[in-house]
């Protein structure tokens, strides 16, 4: 179902940061389209250290149109630049800002140890955290500032847990007690569980535009 839209908004700014390997460009894949449905146009920022590899996936996906995915390379861990020197990221967004008029938001990726990674008010609006089963259930406890700070926490790949002796509901629990009940989302992207879900957090907190 498409959105009523504000016109002439400026396009919300989302990070969506966590460990290497967490799944975040397999979550914003599901993004896109989901977001498509809605009529939420969208463009991509990506970070990585030496590379465009997240980008160039992205721009190859068919999901989205090449020229809406600009790539940062970071030459560092890309939370430290995003963190102390967020400029690139700006300049990116802005460049996709005003190649694009009519985007409704830009995602900003970027990956990054648990426990140092957070981004800049700066430059994003709101962020997401983005954790998986795989990395172990103890993240939570570990209390790193991504999952204690972000806006919105993500638990993602729940479908590996129980092959990796992970606890799926007690990360979600405990994420939760940490978090003192601000949001947290249980994700599988093959399957695209808790998707939906992302999506309507998304359109109420963020975008604010109503059905």
């Amino acid at each position: 179902m498409e959105l009523t839209k504000t016109p002439n908004k400026t396009a919300a700014r989302v990070g969506i940061g966590g460990p290497v390997g967490s799944g975040k460009t397999a979550l914003i894949e599901q993004l896109i389209p989901a977001l498509a449905e809605r009529g939420i146009e969208v463009a991509v920022v990506t970070n990585d250290l030496v590379t465009k590899e997240d980008a160039l996936r992205l721009q190859r996906s068919g999901l989205i149109s090449p020229e809406r995915v600009l790539a940062v390379e970071a030459g560092a861990c890309p939370h430290t630049i995003i963190r102390e020197d967020p400029s690139l990221n700006i300049a990116a967004a802005d460049t996709l800002a005003q190649n694009f008029p009519q985007a409704d938001v830009i995602l900003i990726e970027s990956g990054g140890d648990n426990l140092a990674s957070t981004f800049s008010l700066d430059l994003v609006d709101y962020w997401i955290f983005v954790i998986d089963t795989g990395g172990g259930d103890d993240i939570p406890r570990k209390r790193g500032p991504g999952i204690i700070r972000s806006d919105l926490l993500v638990i993602n790949k729940i479908d590996i847990g129980p092959y990796v002796g992970a606890d799926v509901d007690s990360m979600q629990k405990e994420a939760s007690e940490i978090r003192e009940g601000r949001p947290v989302i249980l994700t599988d992207c093959k399957k695209q569980t808790g998707i939906k879900e992302l999506i309507d957090c998304l359109v109420h907190n963020v975008l604010f535009l109503d059905a």
